[in-house]
């Protein structure tokens, strides 16, 4: 029983005063209680001093209630959890300055409680040891009395957390500034300031037998496919693991296809982006702790697309998308190219350009394939130095390694100038794709492709490109098709794939995303410039 856990009685007499428990580090691990909580004040205090292992940032402080001091209380928190401002002068002052009438059944105690904390929100009644705990370490201050088999538990968040700052993986050129940070309510509120609607709908679940970390997800009621809500709701359900560190981790468990290179679920860390696609049909899951939030479902062609796309004029957008689109398959075939163009191919390629590449490879000692392999995977391996270095050098030794090293290569006659300026675009092009799920995916099917274009040519690559295709028509993101509206071919939306139509042209949501509302805007809402007044029709005659 209870008793079971031992009693530590207190020493001496309790003060009228707040006077806080000593914790030292003994003891054994234990697991949650499944017993009720007892109606001893000491018996509580201990199991959870005990369960806890005596830590020291979780603070007891003991006082009592009434002018008289008669009943005995103790406030329980977590330091660095909790604002211990809103602690002392919202939660423990109006308790200490109250008079707690003796003669008080349990319900009528809790409802005592609850009206002299009235500043505080988030005011419960807690009997289990599981849910007490779990609120403890969520950042909520509980109020245990001597003589109630219950806790009262206050929200009190509080603590360090980052400030917004602008994204630092999707810079814009136009747009806001804003990014998420780690904090799961920051991130909420932010895309609640853009989409100020009731059927903005917010469900929270806790993942994680360990870490029991909040997962949200969020959606637009009356826009979103009902079904897409509840198969996202049925996977989270099914996840059983001890911790959720990142959305990664939820990203893994949920994805419908786990053996491809390519993303079928896109993660931003812009509240704009999120909000746009929220009114598209689709469903956002945020993750306490990490600034990136999932959309689901995704789409081939959402990875080339940039929030600032929305901002421009549709005629910019639309060349920066084919650009986009041409930056991929240049970092995804461009060393192929020149493997099955030099080896097997070589009456493509203009006469005077082939006597010089030929001119320069005279020297080198391996053959197409190797040296493009070599430059690559020496080119992979500044980059990521580049991204784990410090950011005050990375940049540069990313940028001299490059150079150093290439020019070196050179005139040390293992590879040809040729392949250091194709290598060169490769990367840059990488570098250019928008999102990075879809830019490490052509990195890695770069090499397949290099080695298909040294077996067979270009018609290796045609056999990969082919084969990347009737994979990708395969694929689905919660049941919707990677490749819509492509494939399928859905005519009324594509506006928004390769190319964007004028914004007053989005007369319609994605129908593969939304079943329900699909209509964005109703009437004409084409610009027209005013009819000229009668004078102005008077001086042009």
């Amino acid at each position: 029983m209870l008793f079971q856990w031992g009693m530590r009685r207190q020493k001496g007499q309790m003060n009228d005063g707040v006077q806080q428990e000593g914790a030292d580090h003994s003891g054994e691990a234990t697991d949650v209680p499944q017993e009720p909580m007892s109606a001893e004040l000491s018996v509580n205090i201990d199991i959870i001093r005990h369960a806890t292992g005596e830590s020291s940032d979780v603070v007891i402080r003991r006082f009592s209630l009434g002018h008289e001091k008669q009943v005995k209380a103790a406030a329980v928190f977590v330091d660095g959890l909790v604002d211990e401002k809103n602690v002392y002068e919202f939660l423990l002052m109006p308790l200490l300055e109250a008079s707690f009438p003796l003669a008080l059944e349990e319900r009528e105690r809790f409802q005592w409680i609850e009206k002299k904390l009235a500043a505080v929100g988030g005011v419960k009644h807690v009997a289990e040891w599981k849910q007490l705990f779990f609120d403890l370490f969520s950042g909520a201050t509980l109020i245990l009395i001597d003589g109630a088999p219950f806790a009262v538990s206050a929200s009190t968040k509080g603590g360090q957390y980052r400030a917004i700052e602008e994204p630092q993986t999707q810079i814009a050129v136009r747009g806001p500034r804003e990014g998420f940070t780690e904090s799961l309510r920051t991130n909420t509120a932010m895309i609640r300031r853009r989409i100020k609607n009731p059927n903005l709908w917010l469900e929270t679940m806790q993942i994680g037998t360990v870490t029991q970390t909040d997962v949200a997800i969020m959606y637009v009621k009356g826009i979103v496919n009902d079904k897409i809500v509840e198969e996202v709701k049925a996977r989270l359900r099914r996840i059983d693991i001890d911790g959720v560190l990142e959305s990664g981790y939820i990203e893994q468990l949920i994805e419908d296809q786990t053996f491809t290179t390519f993303p079928t679920i896109y993660h931003t860390e812009r509240p704009d982006i999120v909000a746009a696609n929220l009114l598209e049909g689709r469903v956002a899951i945020l993750v306490e702790g990490t600034p990136f939030v999932l959309i689901a479902p995704a789409l081939f062609i959402q990875f080339f697309q940039a929030g600032e796309d929305y901002y421009a004029r549709f005629d910019i957008s639309t060349a920066l998308r084919f650009l986009r689109v041409l930056i991929f398959f240049i970092s995804l075939i461009a060393p192929a190219i020149y493997i099955a163009a030099t080896t097997f191919h070589q009456e493509m390629i203009p006469t005077q350009l082939v006597i010089a590449v030929a001119a320069q490879r005279e020297a080198v000692p391996f053959p197409a394939f190797v040296e493009a392999l070599i430059m690559e995977v020496t080119f992979e391996i500044l980059r990521e130095a580049g991204v784990r270095l410090p950011r005050a050098i990375g940049q540069a030794v990313s940028i001299v390694g490059a150079l150093v090293i290439g020019q070196a290569a050179v005139e040390a006659g293992f590879v040809s100038s040729a392949m250091v300026i194709v290598v060169s675009i490769t990367a840059i092009a990488s570098f250019a794709t928008p999102s990075f799920a879809i830019a490490i995916s052509a990195r890695l099917i770069r090499f397949g492709l290099m080695f298909l274009a040294a077996m067979f040519g270009f018609y290796g690559i045609m056999m990969g490109i082919l084969v990347m295709t009737i994979h990708l028509c395969s694929l689905r993101s919660f049941g919707v098709p990677y490749m819509s509206p492509l494939a399928p071919f859905t005519p009324s939306n594509m506006g928004d794939t390769l190319f964007r139509v004028p914004t007053w042209m989005f007369r319609e949501r994605p129908r593969l995303m939304s079943q329900k509302n699909i209509v964005r805007q109703s009437g004409d809402q084409k610009p027209t410039p005013p009819a000229p007044s009668r004078q102005e029709k008077g001086d042009g005659s």
